[in-house]
């Protein structure tokens, strides 16, 4: 509770005359005033952008360019307060900060949200106290943040939450390889925030993906009798079903075949099209059972996507995990990462 109290009545001494000032911008712009968690945001980016000088992408949120909406802020806050305190003292420490979720912008308590704001405070107080030079994130970051500013302003980004983010995230990770924070920032958010967080992927690092790019070809030896392969990268659902040897490896029950070629190591990515209706993508372990109608999920060794009937998506995890319509692809990229962590499906 001291905390909260030294929170309320240091900034209280400037947050007054913020409003105020707030306000009045908004009369002669005719739009809303911002509230205390959204002017907590914009001096939040000022602060920040003292770290990236050479990117003038944080500008944007504290000019009032960018002005989030006030669930999004109190989300935000919480969110990567939560990440600071796992953390305790983060540029001093070891191993990646984790995400906790925590509660949804209409259950947040307003004590809990002050002690959130206090816990941001008294990080960026130890950040300014840190020579410019050593928390630069170094010039991949800032090919990224440049990125994502032009994506904001051609509409292909919603805001500049992502900027936000991964100038946080860097910040808090100690002694960053800073050639590939990017890639490791990707990697981070795919594999602890929900489904659907990465609305857009900057440019260079959707380049480092790429350069993993591998073609995929089809074993025909694996595949169902009832599917019909062309070119070795095609196929469908045939009219009548071959006489064909009924190997170990093939699928007998599910329309299914895997590429010729396995992964034991290293990086590769490979896109597929998909159809409007019905199909199942994904990547499979040596030793997944292929025979029968079994569930083609995590627990027999797939990770797959599924889109049934047209209209439901679903990750085959278990239980399986349903995903929104407007995420329903026509074109997906896999990413694997064999010596890291499990596939991707971007």
């Amino acid at each position: 509770m001291m905390q909260c109290f030294h929170f309320m009545v240091e900034p209280a001494k400037t947050l007054t005359a913020k409003i105020k000032e707030s306000h009045k911008r908004a009369q002669n712009e005719k739009r809303e005033p911002l509230d205390e968690d959204q002017l907590f945001l914009v001096d939040l980016a000022r602060d920040l952008s003292r770290v990236c000088q050479r990117s003038g992408v944080l500008e944007h949120i504290w000019n009032l360019d960018d002005t989030w909406p006030t669930s999004l802020c109190r989300a935000f806050i919480i969110l990567w307060a939560s990440m600071l305190e796992s953390k305790k003292r983060p540029m001093q420490t070891d191993g990646w900060p984790e995400v906790d979720q925590g509660k949804q912008p209409d259950l947040i308590k307003e004590e809990d949200l002050l002690q959130a704001k206090n816990v941001i405070l008294t990080w960026i107080k130890d950040l300014r106290a840190q020579p410019e030079q050593s928390v630069w994130p170094g010039e991949p970051v800032a090919k990224v943040l440049e990125d994502l500013q032009s994506a904001w302003r051609w509409g292909r980004a919603p805001n500049l939450l992502t900027a936000m983010e991964l100038v946080m995230w860097t910040l808090m990770v100690q002694r960053p390889d800073k050639d590939t924070i990017p890639q490791q920032w990707l990697m981070w958010k795919q594999k602890t925030q929900k489904i659907g967080a990465i609305s857009y992927i900057p440019q260079p690092v959707w380049d480092w993906i790429s350069d993993a790019a591998v073609e995929v070809t089809l074993d025909q030896d694996t595949a169902n009798p009832d599917l019909l392969i062309t070119d070795e990268k095609k196929m469908r659902c045939g009219f009548e079903r071959k006489d064909v040897p009924n190997y170990h490896q093939r699928f007998d029950g599910w329309w299914c075949a895997v590429g010729l070629e396995g992964f034991t190591s290293g990086r590769h990515y490979w896109e597929v099209e998909v159809g409007e209706r019905d199909w199942r993508l994904g990547v499979a372990k040596e030793s997944a059972l292929r025979k029968g109608f079994k569930s083609l999920n995590t627990d027999t060794g797939y990770l797959t996507l599924r889109l049934e009937r047209g209209t439901e998506l679903k990750a085959l995890t278990v239980p399986f995990t349903a995903l929104p319509p407007g995420l329903i692809p026509r074109k997906v990229g896999i990413y694997l990462d064999y010596d890291r962590r499990p596939a991707v499906l971007l």
